[in-house]
């Protein structure tokens, strides 16, 4: 597995993210391009900051202002990774930790019998976590854009059996909270 926080990673991850975009029909949001872009990396930052503050203990209001001054609009090798949705990916941080009750009960009831959340990779507990919860509160946002965009997260950390295991899940979810 790749640590979501490492900055030398993060090239790779946003050019496999940016493939599987592109290989993506348009999708049902009257997005632009740049736009869903922004939402893509919005989301894998969120992952990345859940997984930051699991690991550190970091407040959500520390995280989000550290990666609002140092990790958005980054260079890695002279090259700008990706524009963020700084907005939304606020949201997501801010929202998993204030509704993380509801969303680790929604995450737990998809996991087989006896699994404990806990039991998880914490970047797979960041990613189930940040994707129930856009399920959950952003309905607006429609159900294949939040699965598609998770797993692609995931394929990008972990090998396809995780990948497979975070669509099942969230796809379980998804169905449980939006019928």
């Amino acid at each position: 597995m790749t640590d979501p926080t490492d900055p030398r990673s993060m090239k790779a991850v946003m050019e496999q993210l940016a493939a599987a975009e592109a290989e993506r029909p348009a999708s049902e949001t009257p997005m632009s391009a740049k736009a869903r872009r922004a939402r893509t990396v919005a989301r894998l930052a969120a992952v990345q900051a859940l997984y930051q503050m699991e690991l550190a203990g970091a407040g959500v209001e520390t995280v989000i202002r550290e990666f609002s001054d140092h990790r958005f609009d980054d260079r890695l090798e002279d090259e700008l990774l990706a524009e963020a949705d700084e907005a939304y990916f606020a949201e997501i941080v801010r929202g998993v930790v204030a509704d993380q009750m509801r969303v680790d009960a929604a995450v737990t009831s998809r996991l087989a019998e006896g699994w404990k959340l806990v039991r998880l990779d914490a970047t797979l507990r960041a990613l189930l976590r940040s994707g129930t919860w856009e399920l959950i509160q952003r309905p607006d946002t429609p159900r294949e854009v939040v699965l598609d965009e998770y797993v692609e997260l995931a394929k990008a950390f972990f090998d396809d059996r995780d990948a497979g295991f975070v669509n099942a899940a969230l796809d379980g979810v998804a169905r449980d909270v939006r019928g």
